[in-house]
């Protein structure tokens, strides 16, 4: 009988013992049978659960080795679905007939009804569905060849975290998934991982509206419990909302999605990844799948969203377990089938031996390695194949064992250079980026450019090399809002950083900056240009030294200090030496009965002898005491430490052109306020200051944001406000480095701030990065890095400040030495001429001569002086003594007459010469008459 409604397949096979005298002639028939109970839907004509029961027993029926002495025969009954008690009636049917197990059925309602009953008959009930194990554990003629729900959950959570996610979304069918997915849901409370938990809508197979909401919320990782049917009809779907790119990764627990026809999805780039328990790496199996395929060919089609002619897991564990049955039925000897009654409850005497056979037992069949529990008859042992989709088709990429966990494969064949190559091939990316010298300009033409080749500089270069490398197209766009990105106080990103998020874009090729905040919202490449924050500040105006400079070794503190040190040893020096007996002496030394001593260290002896000691001259007075041979040895170490001290620094103060900065390092910006600074808002250095810890820079940040015009809008804005106002601009050292070559009145102002990389920008979870990253470094290796930053920062040039170090020393820089020296000479004309005038007055007023008989006198004889002719013989010197005699007696009453004796030869050779020259000056002075 059939029937076009929702029904429930009665499949029974007999295996029915002939005991007759003809046994003893010939060899024993035997007919075995199986019952088994499957489910069917409306549009399937019959369900893949018979199909494989029938193909098994076909199979196992053509295979004589394995059960020469046995025929498997089936009956098929249907009934409705979700009708408990008529599948119990039909399955205490079935057992009247006398059978060694019973299959089926799947759906939950009918399940516990012909469970119980196989329980108190004592007849194996075998399922191949999931199925949730009873509390009470009571069904110990129960076997379930579906791994066991708990190991796959752990499955999911190893996958979960090999690939590191640490927020997903679960996406479920109906409530049984949420049983499914337990050791998920509670994996929050032990790893950092986020899950929000969604339910498709019951009996409604539009999800797009869900699907949407999870597009908007950015939900890029999801795990979908769900039919493989269900599955096909979701791909579908979210192929129409442009969810099947790269920066999405999909998760089904069906294990059926191998099965599935994935063509159309294989070249989006989606991340697509199931499990799998079929083991294709055996022969066997492959050559009884083939066989499959070859039946399913010839039979009618069905719209599933199954490859043609593929194998389900539902029928590959339907043959497996129809095989054990076969192989248990064969090895276990004597057994005999009974016609079991519902009514009576007498259990199947056979049934805990046959029982025992199917827990002792392993094999290995189409899904593996079958080896069942012994307490609960559950399968917890097995492998499950972690396939992903690649563009040549589903591909396993790693192995997971219940008691294992996680093994990956190996691909030795796989070029990995070439995977990386070939992986981007032909792909067109959306690169955003912003407009920004050196990095990203417009490119000046004459003609009308369109596309990429409108932009031109560093990143483009970059960006060409990249594609040259990865194989990839790329459309260059400039960012909407014209910024890098940076978070608001509401938690919203902006600039090419938002655009990432968003997925509007593909990679970000720009002077971004790698920072903490926006690594938890996007991910970077490795650096492809190292920097750090510095000061963009006018270059200050060059002083040259002063004619005065010399003075500047020492500071005016020490010039003074040197001075009262000379005073004081002076002072110091001349109250011992008249202290001390030992620096008096007999002038007289002949007439040693004189009583006249003599003390050399007068006052002005003892300051002459100071000055003398700190110019390395030395003095004709030197010390004799003990005593003063101390504070003489004193003096003369000090003034070595102080001239050596002067002479070393001379140099460096008269050579080199110092720059009068007015700021030299942040420190120096925090403490001030009369000079503006700031940064371009919303950019990476505005929030280093904004998030920064330490106190000058906080105290740089509040700075900032308490003025309206600290920040810029970019840095054309910050460069144009540091030219022509008293701005400093905090930027990236290497935009510094390129304007200050192209603008020689700018310049960086002290080191770096921090230290930080510019990075390619990607959505977070995108495949791009790797990838990127090796290309970036094979460009290190290879100093095209280098060659770009060289051609794009190199400019004209500024002129190169001489080198002050190999310079000549001009007037400019020790003119004031000769001042001081003409200083010195005329200071010491008017000594002379004052002291000429002082003592003339005094000899006046003592020899009481009128004031114009003193200056008569003192014309005509130095008249008398100057006619005097070097090269007369007959001059009379005697006369020019007389005459310094009369006009100094004072001045010489202390020395005798032979010491102020001029031979003729001296003043011959010019000795003498700067003395006949003031004794000329003086008498012109006396020979102007007083006003």
């Amino acid at each position: 009988q059939q029937r076009t409604s929702q029904l429930v397949e009665a499949n029974c096979w007999n295996w029915q013992l002939h005991n007759t005298t003809e046994l003893l002639q010939a060899s024993i028939s035997v007919v075995e049978s199986h019952c088994g109970i499957f489910e069917t839907r409306e549009s399937e004509l019959v369900s893949m659960d018979e199909l494989a029961f029938k193909f098994a027993v076909n199979n196992i029926n053509r295979n004589k080795t394995l059960m020469p002495n046995a025929t498997l025969t089936y009956d098929i009954q249907r009934i409705n679905i979700f009708d408990g008690f008529e599948a119990s009636r039909r399955a205490c049917d079935q057992l009247a007939l006398g059978v060694v197990a019973v299959f089926g059925p799947s759906h939950s309602s009918s399940v516990s009804a012909v469970q119980s009953i196989c329980n108190a008959l004592e007849v194996p009930h075998i399922q191949t569905r999931w199925k949730h194990p009873s509390v009470d554990n009571k069904d110990t003629f129960f076997i379930n060849l579906y791994p066991e729900y708990t190991a796959i959950a752990r499955a999911i959570l190893d996958v979960v975290t090999f690939f590191k996610w640490r927020k997903l979304t679960v996406v479920y069918e109906d409530s049984t998934g949420l049983m499914r997915m337990q050791e998920l849901i509670k994996a929050p409370a032990k790893l950092n991982l986020k899950i929000r938990i969604r339910q498709l809508t019951p009996g409604n197979q539009d999800a797009r509206p869900l699907l949407k909401e999870l597009k908007k919320d950015r939900e890029f990782f999801i795990i979908f419990d769900c039919s493989y049917r269900t599955a096909s009809e979701l791909l579908k779907q979210l192929s129409s909302m442009g969810m099947m790119t790269e920066y999405y990764h999909f998760f089904f627990t069906t294990l059926d999605l191998f099965a599935l026809d994935l063509e159309p999805y294989r070249y989006s780039g989606v991340n697509m990844t199931g499990f799998r328990l079929l083991n294709f790496d055996d022969p066997w199996v492959a050559s009884t799948i083939d066989k499959w395929s070859m039946d399913r060919v010839q039979g009618p089609k069905q719209e599933s969203g199954l490859m043609d002619g593929v194998m389900t897991t539902d029928a590959a564990l339907m043959y497996d377990a129809v095989f054990m049955v076969a192989v248990a039925s064969q090895r276990a000897t004597q057994m005999t089938v009974s016609s079991l009654q519902c009514h009576r409850h007498k259990p199947w005497r056979f049934g805990p031996r046959f029982m025992n056979l199917f827990k002792e037992a392993q094999w290995d069949g189409l899904t593996g390695h079958i080896v069942l529990n012994k307490t609960d008859g559950l399968r917890r042992d097995f492998d499950l194949d972690i396939i992903s989709l690649q563009e040549d088709g589903t591909a396993r990429v790693a192995v997971w064992n219940s008691y294992k966990g996680m093994t990956l494969m190996n691909q030795p064949n796989r070029d990995k250079t070439t995977n990386v190559t070939d992986s981007l091939a032909n792909r067109t990316l959306i690169v955003t980026t912003i407009q920004e010298n050196p990095y990203v300009m417009v490119k000046k033409s004459d003609k009308e450019l369109v596309g990429n080749d409108r932009y031109e500089g560093y990143c483009m270069d970059l960006l060409k090399e990249l594609s040259n490398i990865l194989g990839f197209t790329y459309e260059v766009r400039l960012v909407g809002d014209g910024k890098y990105g940076a978070q608001n106080d509401k938690g919203e990103w902006n600039g090419m950083v938002r655009e990432l998020i968003d997925h509007v874009a593909d990679l970000a090729v720009a002077p971004l900056t790698i920072t903490y905040v926006r690594e938890k919202v996007i991910d970077f490449s490795k650096p492809f240009m190292t920097l750090g924050i510095s000061i963009l500040y006018r270059k200050p105006n060059g002083t040259n030294p002063g004619v005065f400079s010399f003075l500047n070794p020492l500071s005016a503190d020490i010039w003074m200090y040197v001075l009262l040190a000379c005073t004081g040893v002076s002072c110091v020096l001349f109250v011992i030496a008249r202290f001390t007996p030992y620096e008096w002496y007999n002038p007289h030394s002949c007439n040693a009965s004189s009583t006249l001593v003599q003390n050399n260290f007068t006052l002005l002896n003892s300051f002459w002898f100071g000055i003398g000691a700190l110019m390395r001259q030395g003095s004709e007075v030197m010390p004799k005491a003990l005593s003063t041979r101390i504070v003489g040895g004193i003096w003369w170490f000090f003034t070595l430490i102080i001239i050596s001290s002067y002479t070393a620094n001379l140099a460096a103060f008269l050579t080199v052109e110092r720059m009068d900065a007015p700021i030299d390092s942040a420190d120096d910006l925090a403490k001030q306020t009369r000079i503006e600074y700031g940064a371009v808002r919303d950019g990476s250095t505005m929030t280093f200051f904004k998030k920064s810890k330490i106190s000058t820079y906080e105290k740089m940040w509040a700075f900032m944001s308490s003025r309206k015009t600290a920040l810029v809008k970019n840095n054309k804005e910050g460069i144009t406000r540091v030219l022509t106002t008293d701005y400093a601009m905090l930027m990236e050292s290497t935009s510094i480095e390129y304007i200050s070559q192209r603008n020689c009145n700018l310049t960086q102002i002290g080191g770096l701030i921090d230290s930080k990389g510019y990075g390619v920008g990607t959505p977070i979870g995108s495949p791009y990065r790797d990838k990127i990253t090796i290309a970036i470094l094979q460009l290190q290796e290879e100093g095209k890095l280098h060659m770009m930053k060289e051609k794009w920062w190199r400019g004209n040039g500024c002129p190169e400040e001489d080198n002050k170090e190999a310079s000549a020393l001009g007037v400019e820089n020790i003119g004031g030495i000769f001042i001081v020296l003409a200083a010195g000479l005329v200071l010491s004309v008017f000594v002379a001429i004052g002291e000429f005038i002082y003592k003339s007055r005094r000899n006046a007023d003592i020899e009481e001569v009128s004031e114009a008989e003193t200056k008569t006198n003192g014309l005509n004889d130095f008249r008398k002086i100057l006619s005097c002719d070097y090269s007369d013989k007959t001059c009379d010197f005697n006369y020019i003594h007389d005459f310094l005699k009369s006009s100094f007696s004072t001045m010489f009453t202390k020395y005798s007459n032979s010491d102020f004796t001029l031979e003729a030869s001296a003043v011959r050779n010019g000795s003498g010469t700067v003395y006949l020259c003031t004794l000329l000056l003086v008498n012109v002075c006396i020979s102007i008459e007083p006003s």
